[in-house]
């Protein structure tokens, strides 16, 4: 935790936020890794292109950039302004949901009615996610709304940022962990923890696509020892690569180009 308030100072001077496109590309990252986590075979390039300029990769599923582009509605309604001063909501969070699924999302047939994957519905059955089994669905409206309370009774407490990084990887946890819907509950869950980031002046947060096995392995083992501090230190980590990425990057930009560049263009 104490290295994620250096890097986050180290940060902040270098004044990042303010670099022409970054906020862009920073989502655009976001969108990939976490629709990349969830099965989307598009490269970053691919990806890019596709939120740019809307080409479709050759010889991949359309329903790939089918989610690549909901995730980035989903993302950018999940940090639009007029969301971050409005208290966290069942609605709020159903909307992210269905925006994540709208163009994938299909219909559930289950004994107790049919769910519309598209429209941010509860699910209606019981599901299984890798070794673990999520509440019953009957209980996920009663969990979602004690969630939804405890995030808004702690973003009135502290502004520390430590604090608001914990709440934001708590909540992203404890969401995933119910696992209300049917489908998007990983892409939802990550979105709701930037929502929370985002509100708190804080850079975002990215689970990297080649730590994928390490990002279920500590949601498995948060689960089995019941230790929140688990899912808290890997994503604490995380946290620290995409800073230092950013910061080297734009260390790398402002090194002096060699001989052989100036040669180049002059």
């Amino acid at each position: 935790m104490e290295e994620s308030l250096k890097k986050l100072k180290e940060f902040n001077e270098l004044r990042l936020t303010q670099v022409v496109n970054y906020e862009k590309f920073n989502h655009y990252a976001i969108v990939h890794h976490s629709s990349s986590i969830e099965g989307s075979t598009l490269t970053r390039v691919e990806t890019d292109l596709l939120l740019d300029e809307h080409i479709t990769p050759k010889g991949k599923p359309i329903d790939h950039s089918m989610m690549v582009l909901d995730h980035y509605d989903a993302l950018l309604y999940a940090v639009n302004p007029d969301n971050l001063t409005c208290r966290v909501s069942t609605e709020f969070i159903k909307n992210i949901n269905a925006l994540v699924m709208r163009r994938t999302g299909g219909i559930v047939s289950t004994v107790l009615g049919s769910v519309d994957v598209a429209k941010g519905e509860y699910r209606k059955s019981a599901v299984t996610v890798g070794q673990s089994m999520p509440p019953s669905y009957d209980k996920v409206p009663a969990l979602i709304d004690n969630l939804v309370a405890s995030v808004n009774k702690e973003l009135e407490k502290s502004v520390d940022p430590v604090h608001r990084l914990n709440l934001a990887f708590d909540t992203h946890f404890l969401f995933v962990t119910i696992h209300p819907f049917y489908d998007g509950n990983g892409r939802t869950s990550r979105l709701l923890m930037n929502h929370i980031q985002q509100r708190s002046n804080l850079p975002l947060s990215l689970v990297f696509l080649e730590d994928k096995a390490e990002y279920f392995q500590a949601l498995i083992d948060t689960r089995k020892k019941d230790d929140l501090n688990i899912f808290r230190s890997f994503m604490h980590s995380q946290f620290q690569k995409t800073l230092q990425l950013e910061i080297d990057k734009l260390r790398e930009s402002q090194k002096p180009l060699k001989g052989g560049a100036f040669s180049m263009i002059l």
